[in-house]
């Protein structure tokens, strides 16, 4: 956050609050609930995610808080079943008194904290999300398919003679949503869909399903596929020969899921996305610097999911300043006036519930990115407009 907007930020959270008869109130902790996979398929992001947060959390405090308030942590594991993870979320909100949630999890466990949470306090999401969702409260900054997709389809078109699409992803409603979109891209480049698959979690073994993408002629994948199910199925990808023939594309492919995969499976791998630790504009190289400073990054790498709760961080600033409050009424206000920050990503604007942001087509080089292509300002592509 600059400066000027600091200074504005802070005087007037000062003024309302002392407008409002409450400055001694201000001087308690918010306390922020954060909810990220510790367990599950999804628990390889959740170290670097609590990393991020703890980031986030030292900055704002630094600033002086938020609307007055120290920010306070209480985490959660979000791997869990949804019905277990709303409970959590319930602990967090009636029993531990957070004011707040932020989510980086699974769409399941969205609608059903959502579901439990009922607009009551302010909820911010901040992973690659399938849209659709405009529940009273809730705050999307992830990545839509139709920022992922809509410009990098043509692109690889353009660029890689991509035509003849195959698609791939775990049985959920994100990449079914995702493939909708990129059904989309591909009609709309002139290319065709030669295959679809959905595969449980619990899949070890993508022999059939490789098979399947050798013999259809598919010049390119579209992976939808989580953690573990990412790793297995790109390792067992170049054991079939396939990846100096056939380009892969992943919309959930960061810097922990590729270590896991390996550099020598990872030839003409590609992934779609609004953060990768790569990026070298200054505050996003200043952020992997001090990142890399305070962490064992070969254990815990940086990567865009963990990055993306620190956003929400500054999201929750930037709304609250706005704002005056953390009531969602005043939040939803704010939201639908528009908010923006600057952070690691560049220049974020949510507008109602998402974010319109730059995004970036990077290509796996050894067990890094190498971002070859950025696309600015691309929006949501959803609209909660009443």
């Amino acid at each position: 956050m600059k400066r000027r907007q600091f200074l504005h930020y802070g005087l007037g959270a000062l003024a309302g609050s002392m407008a409002a008869g409450r400055f001694a109130y201000a001087a308690d902790k918010l306390k922020v609930g954060v909810l990220i996979p510790l367990s599950g398929p999804a628990a390889l992001f959740g170290p670097s995610s609590r990393n991020c947060i703890d980031m986030g959390i030292a900055d704002i405090n630094a600033r002086g808080g938020i609307l007055g308030r120290q920010l306070e942590a209480l985490v959660a594991d979000a791997g869990v079943p949804p019905a277990q993870a709303s409970q959590a979320a319930l602990r967090l909100w009636r029993g531990r008194h957070a004011e707040v949630l932020i989510g980086q999890h699974d769409s399941a466990v969205r609608e059903a904290v959502a579901g439990v949470i009922n607009g009551q306090i302010p909820y911010i999401y901040t992973p690659v999300t399938e849209g659709g969702g405009c529940s009273k409260a809730v705050y999307v900054i992830g990545e839509t398919p139709q920022q992922q997709l809509m410009p990098v389809v043509p692109w690889l078109a353009e660029h890689k003679k991509s035509k003849r699409w195959y698609l791939i992803g775990n049985d959920y409603i994100w990449p079914r949503k995702s493939n909708e979109a990129g059904k989309q891209a591909i009609a709309a480049s002139g290319g065709t869909v030669v295959g679809e698959e959905y595969v449980p979690f619990t899949v070890d073994n993508f022999d059939a399903s490789l098979a399947r993408i050798r013999d259809s002629g598919a010049d390119s994948v579209l992976v939808t596929l989580v953690g573990g199910a990412s790793v297995g199925f790109n390792r067992a990808f170049a054991s079939f020969g396939l990846p100096d023939k056939v380009l892969r594309l992943c919309t959930l492919l960061e810097e922990n899921t590729l270590l896991g995969i390996g550099a020598q499976n990872a030839q003409n791998l590609y992934s779609s996305s609004g953060y990768f630790a790569a990026l070298t504009s200054p505050d996003a190289q200043a952020f992997a610097k001090r990142y890399a400073s305070q962490f064992d990054a070969a254990k815990a790498p940086l990567n865009g999911l963990a990055e993306s709760c620190y956003e929400g961080l500054l999201l929750l600033e930037a709304m609250a300043a706005k704002a005056g409050s953390l009531k969602p009424e005043a939040m939803d206000k704010a939201a639908a006036a528009g908010v923006s920050y600057d952070g690691p990503r560049g220049k974020t604007v949510l507008q109602s519930r998402y974010t319109t942001k730059n995004i970036y087509l990077a290509q796996a080089d050894g067990s890094t990115f190498r971002i070859v292509q950025e696309f600015a300002n691309v929006p949501p592509g959803q609209s909660c407009a009443k």
